[in-house]
């Protein structure tokens, strides 16, 4: 009976020690307030790659948390704040940075907006000044066909309604 209690403990055990994650070490700041300053700027400007645009200086993430230990690193070896975001952008691509560099792949990013704006300003400003089109008058019999067909619609909708041709069809306007 002890061993099997101890075979049904076993694997539920196991699953939790393996489902949880490990607690993130807590974050150790620089000894040099201007270095720790510097990190801190950077902890903004940097995008956790787990969370929603959210900065890594903001996120609970275990990779945020990894992030930041390895800016601190950087930061304390001497690297310069340009050189951390290079090896940053090595690592995880241009999505790691809030403000990505204004190059060739990501030029419809930073200059798409603007132009879609113009577009649709252009647009506006050449449907407003196009003048409305003059319409020519109706012929005589454009004006009885005209008041023909409307009467017809008007009988189709309400029967009961009268016809202005004596209360009945002419063949001319069933026809058309």
């Amino acid at each position: 009976m002890r061993r099997l209690k101890i075979l049904l403990a076993a694997p539920v055990l196991a699953l939790m020690l393996t489902a949880a994650e490990p607690a993130a070490a807590p974050d150790r700041p620089l000894s040099d307030p201007a270095q720790e300053a510097r990190a801190q700027a950077l902890f903004k400007d940097v995008r956790c790659v787990v969370c929603q645009h959210e900065a890594i200086a903001d996120s609970p993430a275990g990779v945020a948390g990894d992030m930041r230990r390895l800016i601190r690193e950087q930061i304390a070896a001497g690297a310069t704040d340009q050189a951390v975001r290079q090896d940053l952008v090595r690592r995880f691509g241009d999505y790691v940075l809030f403000t990505p560099p204004v190059r060739a792949g990501t030029w419809l990013l930073w200059f798409g907006p603007f132009a879609l704006i113009l577009l649709a300003g252009g647009t506006l400003i050449l449907r407003a000044r196009r003048r409305p089109m003059e319409v020519a008058p109706l012929s005589p019999e454009e004006e009885h066909r005209l008041q023909d067909i409307l009467a017809n619609e008007k009988l189709r909708r309400d029967p009961d309604a009268s016809s202005p041709h004596d209360g009945r069809l002419s063949g001319s306007t069933i026809e058309r």
